[in-house]
C-alpha cells in the first residue's frame, strides 16, 4: 500500500467517524425532545447507546428499511428496552416502515417522534412489535430476556438456511439476571455464532451504581468463561465499534462486546447523579441540545452520511404451512411404538402428547420442540427421535425455554415448549412478555395437578390453571383470546388438542398428566374451540370436570346412579369456554352444578360461576384442592387428602342433589 493510499484511508476513517459522531448528536437531540414531549421516558439510557445504534443501524446491519418483515434481515433485539427512543429516532431518520402487517405499512417520520407513548402511536414506551413497530421481534423491557429471544431467532435462521446476524443490546445492570446466562449457555451449546450481544456498561442501574459483579471486567470474564469471544471497546468510539461489530460471525463462537458507555452522554445534566427514568425539564431542553452540539464540536463531528443499511445477505420465503392432515390416531400411536395402548385402551396424556407432536411434525416443517431436560417425562423425546434437527434441548432453564420459543415464533416457527407444569411457573414473566408480543407459542405442562402422587407438592402444579385462564378472556387486540387452555382427559382428546393448538395463531397451554388414563372418546372424535362434551345425562344434578379428574367424576356418577341420583356429566376441556350447553342442562336438572378439579381455585369453578352469574338461574358449587398436598403412594390417596377424592365427590353431590 502506498503512503498516499494509506493517508486516504485514514482520512476516510476520520471522515466516517466524524459523521457517526454527528449522527449520534442528531439522534440524541431527538431523544431529549421526544421524551420531554411525552413527559416520561429514559433519555439518559438512550444517549448511552447513541453511537452503538448509529453503528448498528446505519453501518453494520443488513436489512431493508422498507420491509422489516423480510426474513433475510439482520435483527436487533433491544433487551435494555427502556432505551428504545434512540432506536425510534434512528428508524425515523432512515424512513423505516411501521405498521401491524405488510398491507398497512407506512414510513415512520421524524414528526412521528413527538407522539412517543401516546395511545394512538406505534411508539410504545418499551419495544412492542405487536403495536406496529416490526423492526423488533419481541416485546422487551422486563430485563434479562432479550438474549434468549435472539437465540430463538438465530436457531430458526439456521433451520431455514438464512445467513443473518442477530444483534442484542443489553445493559450491565440486567446482566445480573440469571436468564442472561441461561441464554449464554444455550447459545454456546447450539453453536449459534451469528449472535452478538453488546453490553452497554455505563455503571448505573435505576437506584444506584451497579455492583462490581456487573463491571465491564466482570461481565467480560463471565462471557469468556461461558465460551464467548469477548471484545472490549469504548462505546462512543466509532472506529472501535466498527472494528468489533464487523468481526461478528467470523469466529467459531458467539461474540460479546463489552462497550464502556456514559449514561446521559453529551449532557452534563444527566451525568454525575442517577438521572434515570425521567425526561429533561421543558425549560432545559434547548440547553441540553446545545450541550450535545458542543460535545459534537469537541469531537470534530461534521455533517455527512454515516452510511445506509446494506441489503440482506440472503432472503427466504416463509415456509409453507401444513402439507396434509395428521395420521389417524391409531396409526400415530403405532408410529411411535405405542400400539399396546390401543389394546389396553389406556394411555397417559403426556405420552399421547409426544405421539401427537411427532404426527404434527410429519406434516408441518414449521413445528419445533423445546424441552428442559425432562423430555423422557414430557415425551417430547419422541419428537427428538423423529425430527432431531427441529428439537432443542434447553436443559434446566425454563425462563430461557419460553423466551427462545418467542424468538422462534417471531421467525415463523410454531414452537411447542414443554416441561413439568410446576417448573414452568418460574417463567410466568416470560410468558407474559410472549403474550404482549402475540407470540405463536405453545406451552405444554406435564405432571400437572396432584395425580402424580408420590413425588409430592414440589412437583405438582396447582396454580397453573388460574394463571393461564386469566388470559383466556382477554382480547389480544385482534379479536381473539390472548390464550387458549386445553385440559385433556384421555389420549384421544390430547391428540386432537395438539392439532387445534397448531391451528391457533397465539399462546396456548396444554395441561397433561402422569398416570395412564382409560380412553373416553372414539378414535375419530372431534373437538371445537370453546366447546365441551356431554358424557352422561341425568335429571338431578350436573357434574363438570376435565383432565384426569374427569375419570373420578365418571366413577362418582356411576355410584350416584346406584343411589337413584342421575347426573349430567360434562367434560369442560378448554378455556375460554362456551358454558351455555352446561347451564342449559343444569337448568333441567335441579339448577345445580358441581365442579371438580385437581388444582387451586380460579379454574373451572370460577369459569362456570362467572357464566352462571350472568343468568342468575343456576347455582355453582365447586371442589378444588383445598390444602397444600403431600406425598402419598397413590393418586387416590392424594385426592382424598386434598378434598377431591371419590367419597368427597359423592357426598357433595348427594348433598347438592337433595338441596
Amino acid at each position: 500500500m502506498t503512503v498516499a493510499a494509506s493517508r486516504n484511508d485514514q482520512e476516510t476513517n476520520v471522515s466516517t467517524a466524524n459523521s457517526v459522531h454527528a449522527k449520534a448528536i442528531e439522534l440524541g437531540k431527538q431523544v431529549v425532545r421526544m421524551t420531554t414531549a411525552a413527559g416520561s421516558g429514559h433519555p439518559s439510557s438512550g444517549l448511552a447507546l447513541s453511537h452503538i445504534v448509529v453503528e448498528l443501524m446505519y453501518r453494520q446491519m443488513r436489512y431493508e428499511v422498507s420491509d422489516p418483515w423480510n426474513r433475510g434481515n439482520d435483527r436487533l433485539v433491544l433487551s435494555i428496552g427502556h432505551a428504545v427512543p434512540i432506536v425510534y429516532a434512528a428508524y425515523a431518520d432512515l424512513g423505516g416502515v411501521v405498521g401491524t402487517d405488510p398491507d398497512q405499512r407506512r414510513p415512520l417520520s421524524v414528526d412521528d417522534l413527538s407522539g412517543l407513548r401516546e395511545l394512538s402511536s406505534v411508539l410504545d414506551g418499551h419495544p412492542n412489535p405487536a403495536e406496529g413497530f416490526p423492526f423488533f421481534d419481541a416485546a422487551t423491557g422486563s430485563l434479562g430476556q432479550g438474549l434468549s429471544v435472539a437465540a430463538g431467532l438465530a436457531a430458526a435462521a439456521r433451520l431455514d438456511g438464512i445467513e443473518k446476524r442477530i444483534f442484542v443490546v443489553a445493559g450491565d445492570g440486567e446482566s445480573r439476571e440469571g436468564q442472561v446466562w441461561e441464554a449464554a449457555d444455550f447459545i454456546v451449546d447450539q453453536k449459534l455464532k451469528n449472535v452478538c450481544v453488546i453490553f452497554s456498561c455505563n455503571g448505573h442501574g435505576q437506584a444506584a451504581e451497579v455492583s462490581l459483579q456487573q463491571s465491564p471486567e466482570a461481565i467480560g470474564a463471565k462471557a469468556a468463561a461461558f465460551g464467548w469471544h469477548v471484545i472490549e471497546v469504548d462505546g462512543h468510539d466509532p472506529d472501535e465499534l466498527s472494528a468489533a461489530l464487523s468481526s461478528v460471525a467470523t469466529y467459531d463462537k458467539p461474540t460479546a462486546i463489552i462497550a464502556r458507555t456514559v449514561k446521559g452522554w453529551g449532557v452534563d445534566l444527566m451525568q454525575g447523579s442517577n438521572f434515570h427514568g425521567k425526561p429533561v425539564p421543558a425549560d432545559q431542553v434547548e440547553a441540553a441540545c446545545a450541550e450535545l452540539d458542543a460535545t459534537g464540536e469537541g469531537l470534530g463531528a461534521s455533517a455527512g452520511d454515516p452510511g445506509r443499511p446494506k441489503a440482506p445477505s440472503s432472503t427466504a420465503a416463509q415456509k409453507a404451512g401444513r402439507s396434509g392432515g395428521l395420521l389417524p390416531f391409531e396409526d400415530a400411536l403405532r408410529r411411535v411404538g405405542l400400539a399396546g395402548a390401543l389394546e389396553k385402551k389406556r394411555l397417559a396424556t403426556r405420552r399421547a402428547y409426544g405421539a401427537a407432536l411427532v404426527a404434527l411434525g410429519d406434516v408441518d416443517s414449521r413445528v419445533v420442540a423445546l424441552d428442559g431436560d425432562v423430555g423422557n417425562s414430557t415425551f417430547a423425546e419422541m419428537f427428538a427421535r423423529e425430527h432431531e434437527g427441529r428439537f432443542f434441548e434447553c436443559k434446566i432453564a425454563e425462563q430461557n425455554i419460553v423466551s427462545v420459543g418467542a424468538g422462534m415464533s417471531a421467525a415463523g416457527k410454531i414452537p411447542f415448549a414443554s416441561s413439568f407444569a410446576k417448573f414452568l411457573a418460574r417463567a410466568t414473566d416470560q410468558i407474559d412478555m410472549a403474550t404482549i408480543s402475540r407470540a405463536n407459542l405453545k406451552i405444554v405442562g406435564s405432571h400437572s395437578g396432584v395425580s402424580l402422587g408420590a413425588d409430592g407438592p414440589s412437583q405438582m402444579s396447582l396454580s397453573d390453571i388460574a394463571y393461564f385462564r386469566s388470559m383466556t378472556r382477554v382480547d389480544n387486540g385482534r379479536g381473539v383470546a390472548a390464550c387458549h387452555v386445553f385440559h385433556p382427559c384421555d389420549a384421544i382428546s390430547t391428540y386432537r388438542f395438539v392439532e387445534l393448538m397448531a391451528e391457533i395463531d397465539g399462546l396456548c397451554f396444554l395441561r397433561t398428566h402422569r398416570p395412564d388414563a382409560p380412553f373416553i372418546y372414539p378414535f375419530d372424535e372431534s373437538f371445537a374451540l370453546r366447546g365441551c362434551k356431554s358424557l352422561r345425562s341425568g335429571e338431578h344434578l350436573t357434574l363438570v370436570s376435565c383432565g384426569y379428574m374427569l375419570h373420578n367424576v365418571l366413577k362418582a356418577a356411576g355410584k350416584l346412579a346406584e343411589q337413584g341420583i342421575e347426573c349430567n356429566v360434562f367434560d369442560a376441556y378448554t378455556f375460554p369456554l362456551d358454558a351455555s350447553p352446561i347451564l342449559e342442562a343444569a337448568r333441567g336438572a335441579g339448577g345445580v352444578i358441581l365442579t371438580v378439579e385437581d388444582n387451586y381455585i380460579g379454574g373451572l369453578h370460577a369459569e362456570l360461576a362467572e357464566a352462571a352469574a350472568l343468568t342468575g338461574s343456576v347455582r355453582v358449587s365447586g371442589l378444588t384442592v383445598n390444602r397444600i398436598p403431600k406425598s402419598a403412594k397413590t393418586a387416590d390417596e392424594v385426592f382424598t387428602h386434598v378434598g377431591v377424592g371419590l367419597d368427597r365427590i359423592i357426598s357433595a353431590a348427594t348433598e347438592l342433589a337433595g338441596s
